[in-house]
């Protein structure tokens, strides 16, 4: 029993990370009037590829 709480506590502070991270770009894709593409591949880009989505969102994603 002791194992799995363990893990439970090293894994809580990435999934709060991901969610954060997830809810950011989304707003931030929602509310931005230009991307560099079709928003809806930033979507699945964001939504489908965990941690790493929303940081490239954030890298390549937004017009400077």
């Amino acid at each position: 029993m002791e194992i799995n709480q363990d893990i439970i506590l090293l894994i809580l502070p990435i999934v709060i990370l991901q969610l954060i991270l997830l809810i950011i770009a989304i707003i931030d894709l929602i509310r931005i009037h230009e991307t560099n593409g079709p928003k809806w591949v930033w979507a699945l880009v964001i939504v489908f590829m965990n941690i790493i989505g929303p940081i490239i969102y954030f890298i390549f994603g937004r017009r400077p």
